[in-house]
């Protein structure tokens, strides 16, 4: 839990740089590409997280990498990073910035499972549905549940919609219940 709250401010200072120079966007590239080249290199995720290793050698490292590839203000907080030895939360940064950007452009996620995979046209629709109840453009992340056996479900955040056949069928089986219930009272 710490770890996120450090990395939700080292955040919010890169986007305020980020902000102030109206690279935003660039530097939203940059972070996803690092991002995407720790998830794959484990030599990488290891320099990184390593104690031993020094500063320099870590930014040396860095400049080869990402000097000639990414911003300017990218390159000066990932060395900034690595000077107050917080270059292990690089991860936790990458989704933070993300996050505080889908924030400042006002994009919701939306989780969205459901029985059978969604058409191009039934994605849109549902996009479009959310875009209007919740006042925000809405990035779509559908997955395939076949446990649900028919309908959706669709996660913004906290809130969830559960709009499955197994979760009407519980909602007929209380009614009935209640029904029954109050019948016999």
């Amino acid at each position: 839990m710490k770890n996120v709250r450090v990395a939700r401010r080292y955040a919010q200072a890169l986007m305020a740089i980020a902000g102030e120079r109206n690279v935003v966007d660039e530097v939203a590239r940059d972070l996803e590409a690092i991002g995407k080249l720790l998830l794959a290199s484990r030599d990488l995720r290891a320099l990184v997280a390593s104690p031993v290793i020094r500063e320099g050698k870590k930014k040396a490292v860095f400049r080869e990498l990402w000097d000639t590839r990414v911003d300017r203000a990218t390159m000066a907080f990932l060395l900034l990073l690595a000077h107050k030895q917080r270059e292990h939360l690089i991860a936790e940064v990458v989704e933070e910035y993300q996050a505080l950007r889908d924030e400042r452009q006002g994009i919701l996620d939306a989780e969205v499972r459901s029985a059978v995979p969604l058409s191009a046209a039934q994605e849109r629709e549902l996009r479009t549905r959310l875009a209007r109840s919740t006042g925000k453009n809405v990035r779509v992340r559908a997955s395939v549940d076949p446990a649900l056996r028919g309908g959706l479900v669709v996660r913004i955040g906290d809130t969830v919609v559960d709009a499955s056949v197994r979760r009407q069928l519980e909602r007929l089986r209380e009614l009935l219940r209640e029904d029954v219930t109050n019948t016999h009272a």
